[in-house]
Formats: structure tokens, sequence, C-alpha cells
């Protein structure tokens, strides 16, 4: 080194000296150049070398270095010579600090910086095979940045596969980079590995599904691209493997082979797709897409018919394609149901509705009917499995062929359904049908057999046994073959039928009403009210109330009075035990029949009875009955106990108003005491701030039939009552139906005012 170049000052000396003494002391050397950091660049740069000179494998001392020189080419260009003395000095420093990666990133960073991307990439290199490869997370992401930052995919593509050997976990990553530079075939190879990877984790959050989806929609994108994978086999395997998501899965198939050109496999893998998916959601997907597509090559054939002119093949091919379009938009309904029915087979509504899509084409309906009747279990039927039966036999019959409906409703009747309604709506169908075609034997016949007593007898709710067996306890089958017996059959058969019927005690009170209206039409009147009587056996309350209540009309009709005693017997039974709700109907009739054929005590007697015997509700009305026949039979004074009676035994309400009618009765019959008695005690339970219509009643009838002691004793009753209600927790209701009323307390006082007049008058 030159000596003109070594200039000390006399700063300095104190740091020479104690690096004479002890040379090998970092602390010494960084002491000394922190005094120096402001000193030129060449002197620092001195220092720095002795230093190192003496202490090669201090990485403090390197590290400060390699930082001051770096600094100091900053702003410099790039191309300036001093920048390749920086890089000299960090090949020096890697010789002894090749193991230390903070070095290596800072000349990769710089390198970088220096645009030498050569000399970068082999020194990024230099540095994996330097570091042990527990520090090569520290290099890979600059040297995947510095890859990423320049045009170079060949490049990149080989780094990435190195760092996918120690980090697979971010094969998504370099996906995402092969995608960018438009290597889609690796980068499809690529996604298929990780998705066939069970253990795989995305460090996106995607899920496996995710995955699948972004490698069809490569897939399915660019299939010129894509040469390594078999595309349409990777997709359909998605189709089993992702069975909610069908739909997108058939659509990204087509479109594959769309962008491929093959618009006839497209076409085909459309069809395929919608003769497939069993929800309404993916239907909607593909059905969409087809049409897009159908709508997508029709308005390029018309582009390129428009642009080179039309020719007759053209044209042909153009109807062609748009009559396949409106084919495909008209069977919209029936793929619909198609899918509804693959998805759920046994659902009736979906048949039928089927059948109505193929309204007039009969071989369609044919062939549907036969498909759904073999393939619903009634076991697992949505709805009712008879109905396909019924209707196609129906469908037959329309259309002339009887011997085909009966052969169809034959077989429905061998089928085992889950409820006996079923089998039995089948029975009364196959009549029906025969009585239309006005096969009236037959239809008996037929009934007749369906309710003929089987070889091995069941309970009707026994669900263990097969329906044909508890056929024979169906009223639907037994109330139309009464029917039919009745209109077509002797009266003995129909009698037959009814008793059969009771027998097996299925029965329902309108089943006896009309066997005993049958016997009593043909005159078999005694047998009629033993049809009656053997349908109260069967019954209880509330049941039995309309064949009593049939019974004793008939009875009453027939006999009159002739056999009183055996009426009375008859409704003496019914009212034993006869509810409350029922009873009312039941005295008025037996009061009614004592009225016309009896003692009229015994009929006011019901009448009392019946006051006790029917419904709160309905004992005001029965009392009313009460009185007017008594009064029409006994006189009007014969009504006063009835009065009392009734008074002591309804509610306030209603009791108020039998005070007000007995006390205007006794008016009426000259009894002012007696009604002013009544009065009194009603006025007991009439508070004048709700009632105020009976104490103007009390008021004018003292007026005109009192005196003016008579008046004062009912103010003073008025306010005794006043005041017991005031004293009572009604008050609070009182108080809140006055306030509510607006102004009541000036209608009170009106009404004491004129009852001042009222005095004043009787004075005079």
């Amino acid at each position: 080194m030159p000596e003109q170049e070594i200039a000390f000052e006399e700063d300095d000396l104190q740091f020479e000296e104690e690096i004479l003494r002890n040379p090998y002391s970092v602390k010494c050397w960084m002491r000394y150049i922190e005094s120096k950091l402001s000193a030129p660049a060449h002197i620092l740069n001195l220092i720095y070398e002795r230093a190192l000179k003496e202490l090669p494998g201090s990485y403090k001392l390197w590290y400060a270095y390699l930082k001051q020189r770096r600094k100091q080419v900053k702003r410099r260009c790039i191309t300036d010579l001093a920048f390749e003395e920086v890089n000299n000095c960090h090949e020096r420093a890697l010789v002894f600090m090749h193991k230390m990666p903070r070095i290596w990133l800072d000349y990769c960073q710089f390198l970088m910086d220096q645009c030498k991307i050569t000399r970068s990439r082999r020194t990024f290199d230099r540095a994996l095979r330097a570091l042990p490869i527990t520090q090569h997370y520290r290099i890979w992401p600059l040297y995947l940045r510095f890859v990423r930052a320049h045009s170079l995919p060949e490049t990149a593509v080989r780094v990435y596969r190195r760092y996918l050997k120690l980090c697979p976990e971010n094969a998504e990553e370099y996906i995402e980079y092969l995608r960018s530079v438009d290597r889609l075939d690796e980068a499809a190879s690529r996604l298929a590995t990780i998705v066939n990877q069970d253990d795989f984790v995305s460090k996106e959050g995607k899920s496996n599904y995710q995955l699948w989806q972004e490698l069809c929609t490569l897939l399915s994108q660019h299939p010129s691209s894509i040469r390594s994978l078999d595309s349409g086999a990777i997709i359909r395997g998605g189709l089993t493997r992702f069975t909610d998501q069908r739909g997108k899965l058939w659509c990204a198939l087509a479109e594959y082979h769309t962008r491929s050109g093959h618009f006839e496999k497209a076409r085909d893998v459309y069809e395929e797709a919608i003769q497939t998916v069993t929800t309404v959601r993916d239907f909607t997907q593909v059905f969409d897409s087809y049409a897009q597509f159908e709508e997508s090559i029709i308005a390029a054939k018309m582009e390129t018919v428009s642009e080179m002119g039309k020719e007759e093949e053209d044209d042909l091919d153009l109807e062609l394609r748009l009559a396949r379009f409106e084919q495909l938009m008209e069977r919209r309904p029936l793929l619909l149901n198609a899918v509804l029915l693959r998805q759920n087979p046994h659902n009736i509504h979906e048949w039928h509705k089927r059948v109505q899509l193929y309204e007039g084409k009969p071989r369609e309906i044919i062939n549907t009917y036969t498909e759904a009747v073999q393939t619903v279990n009634p076991a697992k039927a949505t709805g009712k499995p008879h109905t396909l039966w019924v209707s196609f036999a129906k469908f037959y019959e329309d259309n002339g062929q009887i011997d085909d409906a009966r052969a169809i409703l034959q077989r429905a009747t061998q089928v085992q359904y889950t409820h006996v309604d079923d089998l039995a709506s089948v029975w009364c169908q196959f009549g029906e049908m025969e009585l239309r075609h006005e096969n009236y034997e037959e239809a008996l016949k037929i009934l007749r057999k369906a309710t003929a007593v089987p070889a091995r007898k069941a309970e009707y709710f026994d669900a263990s046994e097969p329906v044909q067996n508890r056929l024979y306890k169906s009223l639907k089958v037994w109330s139309m073959l009464a029917d039919l017996e009745e209109s077509l059959g002797t009266f003995k058969s129909t009698k037959a039928v009814y008793d059969r019927i009771i027998d097996l005690r299925i029965a329902t009170p309108q089943i006896i009403i009309n066997y005993a209206l049958f016997l009593e039409e043909h005159n078999y009147f005694e047998e009629s009210f033993k049809a009656y009587e053997r349908g109260i056996a069967l019954f209880r309350w509330p049941n039995v109330y309309d064949i009593w209540s049939t019974y004793l009309s008939k009875f009453i009709a027939r006999y009159g009075g002739k056999k009183l005693e055996r009426a009375r017997d008859l409704f003496e039974q019914a009212l034993d035990g006869c509810p409350r709700k029922f009873a009312k109907n039941i005295f008025l009739l037996y009061a009614k029949l004592e009225e016309e054929h009896g003692l009229a005590r015994h009929a006011m007697a019901l009448y009392e009875r019946a006051t006790q015997a029917v419904e709160p509700g309905e004992q005001y009305e029965m009392f009313n009955i009460y009185i007017k026949r008594a009064a029409e039979i006994y006189g009007v004074t014969h009504t006063r106990s009835i009065y009392e009676k009734a008074i002591e035994i309804l509610a306030d309400d209603h009791a108020r108003e039998m005070c007000l009618r007995f006390a205007d009765m006794e008016c009426k019959l000259g009894e002012i005491d007696r009604a002013r008695a009544v009065y009194s005690y009603c006025s007991q339970m009439c508070d004048p701030r709700l009632t105020s219509g009976f104490w103007q009643t009390w008021r004018d009838f003292e007026v005109r039939h009192g005196n003016e002691d008579t008046l004062r004793e009912m103010l003073r009753v008025k306010r005794s009552v006043q005041a017991k209600y005031n004293t009572q927790g009604t008050f609070l209701v009182s108080q809140r139906l006055r306030a509510e009323g607006g102004g009541a307390n000036d209608d009170g006082k009106g009404k004491n005012t004129a009852l001042y007049k009222d005095l004043r008058i009787l004075r005079v």
C-alpha cells in the first residue's frame, strides 16, 4: 500500500495503540471504525480491510463492511466499475462466510439490483449448495421472487420443481405461476396430483372440491393446451366423486368438447346429463347450458350463412338445428318430470303429471302407466298408489277397451297395498265402471266378491296381514254394496247386507239410520225399530245421539199415543246417561209427546227436569219455554214458582231479566206490592253504574204506582247497593267502564235530578 494513502490523525493514535496491543479484538476494531464513520470512504474501507486481515472469520466485521460498501455505491449507475469491486468484496467474504445465509441473501439481492440475471441465478444455486438444508427456507422466497420477476419461464419452472421437492405443500403457488405464464399442461398435471392426495392441505384454505373445480375449469376451458391428461375421464371421475355438484361437472365436460370443436360429442354429453341428473338444481344448470349451446351454434351458423351467402345445403342444416332447438324446449317439462321421478320413483303425483304431459299420445301414456305400476312400491309411495291403477283402467275405458280396463283393475286388486282403504277404492271403482256401462249384475258380483270373508280372517288394523285378508271389514265396500242392493237387489239381499255390516261391528250411525229407513220404506216398522235398537247397543254417547233422535221421532210419528208407555220407556232410556249437550232436544220431544198424548203434569215435570239437565248456557232458553207452556196450560199465576226458581238458578244477567219479566207480570195482575218486592230483590244484583236500565224501570214503576215513601225507599236501596259495590273488587271494573263510557258521571247526576223531580210531583 503506498505510503501517502496512510494518513493518521492525532485522534487515531490511541486507537492504533490499542489495536497494536490487541490486534484480535473485534471491539477495538469496531470502536476505531465508529470513530471514523465520517471519514472518507477509502479511509474507512482501509480500516475494515486491516481489521478483516487480522480477523477474517468475524461475521460482525464482514457484515458491517459489506453493508458499508453497498451503501457507498447505492446512488451510482449499475454499470459503474465500483459495483464489480463490491461484488468481488462479497466473493472474498463468502470464502469465510459461506455458512452465513444473511451474507448470501444480501449478495443475491445486490446482484438482483444490478440486473445480473445469470450471475444471480448461479449465486442462488451456490448458496443452496453451501448452506445446510435446514437454512434453505431463508433463501427460497428471494430466489422465487427473482425468477418470477423476469420473463424466464423455463428457468422458473426448473427452480420451482427443485423448490417443491423441499416444500410440496406450496404446490398451489407453483400452479398459479404456471397458469400466469400459460404453461397449462403442467399446471393441470400438478393440480391433478394434489387433488388425488388425500392428505394434501391447501394453504389458501381451499377444499378438495374447490381444487377439483379449478381442475375441471382448467381442463374444460383449455382443451388444446392440455395433452398430458385425459380431460374427459378426469371430469367424469368427478361425477361419481362429487354427487352434489353433478350439474357443474356435466357442464364442464360439455364445454371441454365444445372448445375442442367436437360439437356432436358435446351434444351427446348434454343429452346424457339431462337423462341422469337427479336434482332440479343440476337439471336447471345443465338444461340452461344446453339451450345456450344450441343457441350459440345456431347464431354462428346464421352468421356464416350471412357472410358466405346462402346455399340449399346451409338452409337445410339451419332448419335442422332450429327444429332440434325447438324440440329441446318442448321436451323440458318431460325432462324435468323425469328428474323428479329419478329422485323419487314412488311419487304418485309426478307419475300422474307425466301422463298429462303425454296427452294426445296413447302409446306413450300406456308405456308410462305400465312403467309406473311396475316401479311404484306401495310401501314407499308418496300419495295413493291405487290411483295409478284406477287412472290406467279409466284410460282404457275412455278409449272403449272395456276388457283391458277390467284386466287392469283385476290386477290392481292383487297388489299388496299398505292401507285397506286403497284396495277398497279399487273394488269400488271396479264396480262403478261396470255401472257406467250398465252391467248391473256384474257390478253386484264384483262387490259381493270383494266383501266375501277370506279363508283366513284378520283384524282390520292388523298390519302384519295382507290387505286382501282385511278387506271384508272395509265399510267403504260394504256401503257401496248396500246402495247397490237397495237399487238393484231384493229386499232380502239388502237386509242381509245391512245385518252383516252390523254383525261385523263396522257400522256407523248413518248406516244404522239408512238401514232403518230402508226397512221403514218397505213397511217393516218393527224391524226398523229393532235396527235402531241394535245401533244403540253398538254406540255410546255422543255418537248415538243421531240414532236416538231419529228413532224417537220415527216412533212418535208411527204410534203417536198408542204405545205411550213404551215411548216413555224409550225416552227414559235415551235420557239415562245423556250428556247435557244433547239433552235439550230429547226433553222437548218428550214433553211434546206428553202434551199431545199424555198428561200435562207429566209435561210440566219434564220441563222442570230439563231446566236442571241441560247445559248452563241453555237453561235460560229452557226456562222461557217452561214458563210459556205453563202459562198456556195452567195460566199465568202458575208461573210464579217457575220465575222464582229461575231467578234462583240462573246467572245474574239472565236472573235480572227474569226479575223484570216477573215484576211486569205481577204489575199486570195488579199485585203492586209483589212486583215491588221483586224489584227490591233484584236490586241486590244490579250495580247502579252498570245496570242503569233496571233502576230506570223501577223508578218508572214507582212514579206510576208508588208514593213519596216508596220512591224514597227505592233511593235508599239504590244508595245501599251502590255502597256495597264500592267496597267490592267489581268497583275497579265499574270505574274502568265508566271511564270508557265518557260522561257517565254527568248522566248519573241527571238521573238523580229526575228522581227528585218525581218526588216533588208526588208531593203535589
